[in-house]
């Protein structure tokens, strides 16, 4: 018997698995065909308003079991970049609560004093306003790292497109004249060497499954991944053809990953 195609898989969640509570039809059926083949499954997120364990429960109860360790959140790869490159830093937090006890885990040194800070990281933050926008103008000088959890402007809901990361870091570049360091979540090396050792797959046998061009396939197509794009979330066929970013294959939905598998 030969070997799997792929090793290990990298799946998106929102716009790929599920969209707001609701599973992706056939989602679950496209994980275990993934899982069948004899590929390690990771779940690999850039949105960090929840714990990994939160999403390992709404995973298991729309039908696809996994484990805490099949997750991986930006929050997290977040945590493990600040405690290894900024351990002593004092870090200034445009988020929500999932992500500060992220960091808080990662023995990261929190400040809710924006004149202490030394990195300002912004994040996805449903209760973002002009308080703290101030606050991110008043952390900003020419010393202060200014980092993001992901780049994503918006993120798919069953309702429609909500503003991501992206539109806070908008507003903070605009505010404070400084524009973006860097990234960690996809598609940063830092998401790339996170989720390759995870998986502890070699980049070529690995396969990445997502809906968004500039984050999924990116972060794929820069690591010598195998890139899928499936349609049932923030890119259409019209934005595929306007987009430089090509993928490998492209699925209606990841229900039909089996044709990947098989090709």
């Amino acid at each position: 018997m030969g070997s799997p195609p792929y090793e290990g898989a990298i799946v998106d969640l929102d716009g790929t698995v599920y969209l707001g509570d609701s599973l992706i039809s056939g989602a679950d059926r496209g994980v275990a065909a993934l899982r069948e083949s004899g590929a390690a499954v990771l779940f690999v997120t850039n949105k960090a308003i929840e714990r990994r364990a939160v999403y390992r429960d709404k995973l298991g109860k729309l039908g696809v079991p996994a484990r805490t360790e099949d997750v991986m959140t930006s929050s997290a790869m977040a945590g493990s970049y600040l405690a290894e490159h900024h351990p002593r830093a004092r870090v200034f937090v445009v988020g929500e609560t999932p992500l500060r006890r992220e960091l808080a885990d990662h023995d990261v040194r929190l400040t809710d004093d924006p004149d202490e800070a030394a990195v300002l990281l912004a994040s996805m933050d449903r209760q973002f306003d002009y308080d703290r926008l101030t606050d991110a103008l008043h952390a900003m000088d020419d010393d202060t790292v200014f980092l993001a959890t992901n780049p994503d402007r918006t993120c798919p809901t069953e309702n429609g497109e909500i503003p991501d990361c992206g539109a806070m870091v908008g507003a903070i570049e605009g505010a404070t004249g400084h524009e973006l360091h860097g990234v960690l979540g996809k598609p940063s090396q830092t998401a790339i060497d996170a989720a390759s050792t995870a998986l502890g797959v070699a980049s070529e046998r690995c396969l990445v499954v997502g809906d968004r061009l500039e984050t999924d396939v990116r972060m794929g197509n820069r690591a010598g991944m195998t890139t899928v794009l499936v349609l049932t979330g923030v890119t259409d066929r019209k934005t595929l053809e306007r987009s430089s970013i090509r993928p490998d294959h492209v699925v209606d939905s990841l229900a039909d990953v089996g044709e990947v598998l098989s090709a």
